[in-house]
């Protein structure tokens, strides 16, 4: 746990991200190294079927998460006021949700996985792959990753953003591993990547909750006992009410994916398999802005707690500052060898290997080079998020996503082909920024502090 309302604002903020950066940073090289396996062993169809499979369990797991963030949220600020009796309900009010919910959505989505894949008109050679990989993959992690989120996001809202990484650093080592034993080894081919990732996302859910269990010092403690648990109605509906927005929001954002999946996807197994590839570099990237505005949201939230505006302001142009420079060095990286990083990811005597690199490529050329309006929107939304105020950045997004991004990709793709979806990405962010900076400059946000006492 950590008080962040004390010390440097920058320096706080820069720490407290650190370890959460790394975490997701070596979740991202999971995910770039299993497209690696997938692409360079299996196949590009393959590696398709993956990269079709992400777009709907992205969306399938946004809501929940949304909800997370409002416990979280909520964790933060009556930390900051002091109020632990509250933060340990709203831990065991998550929990309970978590556990209902990842249950519920596992079994609905995996008697759906076919028809999804249709509807979304994936290649008649890819779609018995993409359902047989999607399926383990619904069934094995769901309740495991939705119960590592749950735990994660109260750990954040505490000041603690060290303990989750160690184990999901350990889980993604060993799924990598796995990766390579159960393809190169057993030959299981994709299921072998499907089953790899159940086995390491079990151990680190399990792992973590004996770690946090097993120590007294834990304010923070996830009971299996269920009659020890205080699930509480006011306080789950006042995470909904701050979460919800935010969970509306990633939906949209998953629903967005997957229509841009459904552009892409006519162009045919190339095209998807280079979109693939690429959108793996574009999240690895994205990643330290993103870290960043969750360590903003925890500091904004605890600092608002303590009625200290004048720090989150501070640490508000902190963020901006550190998220610029990383996003321009890792932008000149990716546009300087778009070509050399695309080849790690496809096999030289693939039939696709040239268009797959030059596709994406491309890709990577258009999308990276906006990423610095990307992090500074992210960032701006970290503030208002941390203070509870979710439902205009909600409006926002819906409106750079579903009014912008999604109608210019289609259009454009009609006109310029694959170019014109990949130029779609920067024009919605470029319209998200505007509404973000307009609605963190009128202040609206900062009363939307939840009563502590």
């Amino acid at each position: 746990m950590k008080d962040l309302t004390q010390g440097k604002p920058g320096k706080q903020i820069l720490i407290f991200a650190v370890p959460m950066l790394i975490g997701n940073l070596f979740h991202q090289l999971y995910n770039v190294v299993d497209s690696i396996v997938v692409g360079k062993y299996i196949g590009s169809i393959a590696l398709a079927s993956v990269g079709a499979s992400f777009p709907i369990l992205f969306t399938m797991s946004a809501m929940i998460s949304g909800i997370t963030i409002g416990a979280s949220v909520l964790t933060s600020q009556y930390f900051g006021a002091k109020n632990f009796h509250n933060v340990k309900i709203t831990s065991d009010t998550l929990q309970v949700f978590l556990l209902v919910s990842s249950i519920a959505l596992s079994l609905i989505f995996f008697a759906l996985s076919r028809p999804l894949f249709i509807l979304l008109g994936i290649p008649p050679e890819v779609l018995p792959h993409a359902v047989r990989y999607f399926n383990i993959i619904i069934l094995t992690t769901t309740i495991p990753s939705f119960a590592m989120f749950g735990m994660s996001a109260i750990l954040r809202g505490v000041g603690n953003s060290k303990t989750p990484v160690y184990f999901v650093v350990a889980s993604l080592v060993i799924n990598m591993i796995l990766d390579l034993v159960f393809v190169l080894v057993f030959g299981w081919g994709i299921d072998g990547v499907a089953w790899a990732t159940a086995v390491a996302s079990i151990s680190s859910w399990l792992a973590l909750w004996y770690h946090l269990n097993s120590n007294k010092e834990n304010i923070i403690r996830f009971n299996l006992n269920y009659r020890k648990w205080e699930f509480d109605w006011t306080n789950f509906r006042l995470s909904l009410k701050i979460g919800l927005p935010s969970g509306v929001q990633q939906t949209l954002v998953g629903l967005g994916n997957l229509a841009l999946l459904s552009i892409v996807s006519p162009f045919g197994v190339p095209v998807l398999a280079a979109y693939t590839a690429a959108g793996r570099v574009d999240m690895f990237v994205s990643m330290p802005a993103m870290n960043l505005a969750a360590a903003l949201s925890s500091f904004a939230g605890q600092n608002l707690g303590a009625n200290r505006l004048d720090r989150v302001k501070k640490g508000l142009n902190s963020t901006l500052v550190y998220s610029t420079i990383i996003c321009l060095a890792l932008t000149m990286v990716v546009v300087f060898f778009g070509s050399e990083i695309m080849g790690l990811f496809t096999d030289v005597s693939s039939p696709h290997y040239s268009e797959i690199i030059e596709i994406g490529r491309e890709y990577l050329v258009i999308v990276t080079s906006f990423y610095v309006v990307f992090s500074t929107m992210f960032v701006i939304n970290g503030v208002t998020r941390g203070a509870g105020a979710t439902f205009i950045p909600m409006l926002i997004t819906t409106l750079s996503l579903w009014v912008i991004r999604v109608p210019l990709a289609y259009f454009l793709s009609r006109h310029f082909g694959p170019t014109g979806i990949w130029w779609s990405i920067p024009m919605g962010w470029s319209v998200g920024l505007i509404g973000a900076f307009i609605y963190y400059k009128s202040g609206k946000w900062f009363h939307h502090r939840v009563k502590t006492t």
